[in-house]
């Protein structure tokens, strides 16, 4: 999807730590870290790990995700959270669990709720909403 260039709703504020995730998104890759120390898959982005044990400082490095996952929960909103989503409502807000084990906070598009289910298969989706930023979305697997 391709916004055209009238966007107007609330986008993200990268960090030093963040910036890696939307510079991989703008490409179209999903990202999420791993800790060189114990292992851990870590997502939101971070600079030091949460593994149990471990709370490496540096030790979270980069990699890219198959960008398939499962709907871990959602919820669908009949309220628009910000001004600026009131012609998107209805829309589900979701939680997926990537395959490589970290849960993201997303959209679930391209679906009727009625159709969407705890432990679908998704995928993830681009919406280029800037030249700035691209978001990462999922759809149901058919």
């Amino acid at each position: 999807m391709t916004s055209d260039g009238g966007y107007n709703k609330p986008l993200p504020n990268p960090s030093f730590v963040s910036q890696p995730f939307w510079d991989a998104a703008k490409e179209h890759r999903l990202t999420f870290q791993r800790c060189r120390l114990c292992g851990t898959n870590v997502f939101y982005p971070r600079d030091i790990c949460p593994g149990p044990d471990c709370f490496g400082v540096g030790t979270l490095d980069w990699v890219e995700s198959s960008g398939k996952g499962t709907v871990y929960s959602f919820t669908v909103s009949y309220q628009p959270a910000h001004p600026s989503f009131r012609d998107d409502v209805p829309y589900m807000l979701a939680i997926v669990a990537l395959d490589e084990g970290p849960r993201m906070n997303t959209n679930i598009i391209n679906a009727d709720p009625k159709d969407v289910a705890i432990g679908m298969q998704v995928e993830v989706v681009w919406d280029d909403v800037t030249p700035e930023f691209t978001l990462p979305k999922f759809q149901i697997v058919d």
